[in-house]
């Protein structure tokens, strides 16, 4: 037994530390030789479910509970049940979960007011509650449970109750204070002031806001601040698969489409039969990743998989369907998508875009302009650059479909600054595209040239092959001259205007010192030695629009 005890001592002691390997062997292997007390199977059950563990984190959850609902501790054993509940929510186990939740709420009932009656409350009240249609009483209920974490000085509580909050918030429209509290919410998070597994909750929360608000540049920021958190976890399994996903979305905002891949893949592995809701957002990530490569068979795979999970693999599956050349079946695709979200504006906002793009293909100028509308509405409304983005290119879209080329030039470049601001080069070169067909239809071949090969060069870069064609094809046999790239063009451009370098630099965002090493390279690849030389070879390559 002395041998027992400090195998439980050294347990429990692995457990405190969060090193949950070390924890789950050494329980396991002191409950094959005695009857674990209560705590003890809750810690094991905890540590089982951080390695991922979920039918071993059931089975000593519930043997944990016995023991509790044995010793008449009602609490304890409350919490032992709305955590089993949680487990297999997390994989998907809906009808047990739910009866899990319905045994600590029975238990609850004749109880004082404990941090317990907090929890269930966030769980079936906000939790539970955020994609309904009643949210100010889930934010409501959200300042409730933010009360009972103060009253019994309970951090998990308090920021469960604030995050929840700040999501009820951001689906109102109250989107700046809404982000504000998940922001505050999340300060606890990287402070280790939270238990993990609700600083996991809290996160998850703020990348799902964020993803809705198209807010990138807050997503970079908060998942690389907890991916350093979570460098401290140990064998965080479920944890960090859910890191994985978020990763892997920011990782395809920015351009890193294989790491992108990457992450998504693993959580499909790691998470399998574990985080339901985590594989199904992966498995859509990959979809997303294939259509824009241009594996589109692959990309249909990974969509269906999604959904089989229980993602509505929307938008993506609308615009693969456009991606086929099925404009009708797009159209109906993404009317269909708009028709299930009706009263969740958020949510059909990043819809709405892919609407423009359909029905722009469609030539279906009424429905696109609706589509923008709706988007413009949703970007005032919630104020984040990835929305005035998308809002802005959807109008650029919409007026050069319509013909009016000169009312989509300014759309479009102020699209392709916010794209740029929060560094989503596959966007910006989308834009770029659109600019130039405007330009191309303005009569300004140089600038039209400028903008295709830039695009052209971004798309080939990212791997985008499908809109790298489209690019090439709109270029037709009008690449740049003498191996010039599409900013030597630009710089080339300002320069036949007679243009100083510090004023080229101004027009183009760049250091002067960047325009005189363009400017360089551009007599070198004319074989040229003076302004005057090169601005000649502009004039003759019609590269000045003139």
């Amino acid at each position: 037994m002395d041998d027992v005890a400090e195998v439980l001592r050294v347990a429990r002691e692995a457990h405190r530390r969060r090193d949950w390997p070390g924890a789950y062997e050494r329980f396991t292997t002191a409950r094959a030789a005695t009857v674990l007390s209560a705590e003890d199977l809750g810690a094991l059950s905890d540590a089982a479910w951080w390695l991922g563990r979920v039918d071993e984190c059931v089975e000593a959850g519930e043997a944990a509970y016995q023991a509790l609902l044995d010793a008449g501790r009602s609490r304890a054993a409350a919490m032992t049940a709305l955590e089993l509940a949680v487990s297999l929510f997390l994989r998907g186990d809906e009808a047990p979960g739910s009866g899990w939740l319905g045994r600590a709420q029975r238990l609850l009932e004749p109880l004082p007011e404990t941090p317990e009656h907090g929890y269930l409350r966030y769980i079936i009240e906000v939790e539970g509650a955020l994609d309904g249609d009643d949210l100010g009483a889930v934010a409501d209920a959200a300042r409730a449970v933010q009360a009972i974490g103060r009253r019994h000085h309970d951090p998990n509580l308090r920021a469960a109750g604030v995050v929840g909050e700040g999501r009820a918030l951001v689906k109102l429209g109250a989107a700046p204070r809404g982000v504000r509290l998940l922001d505050e919410a999340m300060v606890a998070v990287v402070s280790d002031d939270l238990a993990p597994e609700w600083a996991g909750n809290v996160y998850c929360h703020l990348m799902a806001a964020c993803h809705e608000l198209a807010d990138v540049r807050r997503a970079r920021e908060w998942t690389e601040a907890t991916s350093r958190w979570l460098s401290r976890l140990p064998a965080a399994v479920l944890f960090t698969g859910i890191c994985r996903v978020h990763r892997s979305q920011v990782y395809q905002t920015a351009g890193e489409w294989e790491r992108a891949e990457d992450e998504a893949a693993r959580v499909c592995e790691d998470l399998a039969g574990i985080g339901v809701a985590s594989v199904a957002e992966a498995h859509y990530q990959l979809g997303e990743l294939r259509r824009l490569r241009g594996e589109l068979r692959a990309a249909g795979e990974a969509y269906s998989r999604a959904r089989q999970l229980g993602r509505d693999p929307q938008p993506g599956e609308a615009l693969l369907c456009l991606a086929n050349g099925r404009v009708d079946a797009a159209t109906a695709s993404i009317a269909a998508a708009l028709h299930a979200v009706a009263a969740d504006r958020l949510a059909r906002a990043g819809l709405c875009a892919a609407q423009v793009e359909i029905a722009v293909a469609a030539e279906d100028v009424q429905t696109a302009g609706r589509g923008c509308a709706e988007l413009t509405d949703a970007a005032a409304t919630y104020g984040t650059s990835g929305l005035e983005a998308a809002a802005l290119h959807a109008r650029g879209a919409l007026v050069l479909a319509e013909g009016r080329a000169e009312e989509a030039l300014p759309a479009l470049r102020a699209a392709c600054r916010r794209w740029n601001d929060v560094g989503a080069p596959y966007e910006v070169a989308r834009a770029c595209t659109l600019l130039g067909q405007a330009y191309e239809a303005l009569g300004d071949h140089a600038a039209a040239t400028a903008e295709l090969s830039s695009a052209r060069e971004t798309f080939e870069r990212l791997g985008a092959t499908v809109d790298a064609a489209r690019a090439a094809e709109l270029l037709g046999d009008r690449s740049p001259p003498a191996g010039l790239t599409a900013r030597e063009v630009e710089v080339l451009t300002l320069v036949a205007e007679g243009r100083t370098n510090r004023e080229v630099a101004g027009e183009l965002v760049l250091s002067e010192k960047t325009v005189a090493r363009h400017l360089s390279n551009i007599f070198t690849k004319l074989g040229v030695s003076t302004r005057t030389e090169a601005s000649a070879f502009a004039f003759e390559h019609r590269l000045t629009g003139s």
